[in-house]
């Protein structure tokens, strides 16, 4: 067990995917200290409405009954692209064949392939299989809690984020759709989330409004208002907890956030290709 010392030390650290550029790190950083400013949100007043309505409308879901890495891990993979009614089913069976991380090392690939049989994306169970066969061999079956988390194969950003707060308690953004487009409208933020610059703004974002006390449930519970609330279309708006807060909403555009600008087509190679993680 880490020293008091140690876990306050890591509660302290902001975890935030950093541009490799330092003047465009700190430009994201000014630009979203400014949002928080001009807003003028109450920032624990929405914390605590957030929080409560979170505590009394969550849905029961068997990943949220614990805080093993390993499991969260599981559970946010499969979450990724397929929906949550879907992933539960698939989510149990997975657990009841590969209760551990140590379990699902040692399996073999094909049979790993068989138990995501139906979910599709098989690349996302490969690079899972392999990425926790890292874990048990570097670092000692233990799921990392600091920055090399992010150095796992198939863990991006938002993963990483997810399983540091939700397993770990650290204050770490675990930016994804449903976040940034509940963002967009309490913040009014009008950047085009299809550009990578921005999905750093809403991490710097959520590193400043973030609850230090609860950041499991912070995470959480903006991912849950944007999946049952603030949705893409016809937003429950009187339903929200927090849209006393909504500066999108005041302005009367929040249906039109937020802005994602269609991609033109680009020729690639035939060689080459794309994954998401």
């Amino acid at each position: 067990m880490p020293a008091e010392s140690e876990l306050l030390k890591r509660k302290s650290t902001v975890y935030l995917t950093q541009p490799k550029n330092g003047k465009l790190k700190r430009d994201i950083e000014e630009r979203t200290r400014l949002i928080t400013e001009k807003k003028d949100i109450n920032i624990t007043g929405f914390q605590a409405d957030l929080l409560n309505w979170y505590d009394q409308n969550k849905r029961d879901l068997p990943w949220r009954r614990e805080r093993d890495p390993y499991r969260i891990w599981v559970s946010e993979i499969m979450l990724q692209q397929t929906k949550v009614d879907t992933v539960i089913p698939y989510y149990e069976r997975f657990m009841s064949l590969f209760p551990t991380l140590d379990a699902l090392a040692d399996a073999e690939e094909e049979t790993v392939l068989k138990a995501w049989e139906g979910l599709g994306y098989y690349s996302r169970a490969r690079n899972l299989h392999q990425a926790v066969k890292e874990v048990k061999e570097t670092y000692n079956s233990k799921v990392p809690d600091t920055e090399e988390i992010h150095n796992l194969r198939g863990v991006g950003p938002y993963t990483a984020g997810a399983i540091l707060s939700i397993a770990y308690g650290i204050p770490a953004p675990a930016v994804d759709g449903n976040v940034m487009r509940v963002l967009s409208r309490i913040f009014l933020i009008e950047d085009d989330i299809g550009k990578a610059t921005t999905r750093k703004k809403f991490e710097a974002l959520v590193n400043q409004i973030i609850s230090t006390d609860k950041p499991s449930d912070f995470n959480q519970a903006l991912m849950e208002l944007g999946a049952l609330i603030c949705t893409p279309r016809s937003p429950s708006c009187l339903l929200c907890p927090v849209q006393s807060h909504c500066t999108g909403r005041e302005a009367g555009i929040h249906e039109s956030l937020p802005v994602k600008m269609k991609k033109t087509a680009v020729k690639t190679k035939k060689n080459e290709s794309g994954s998401r993680h």
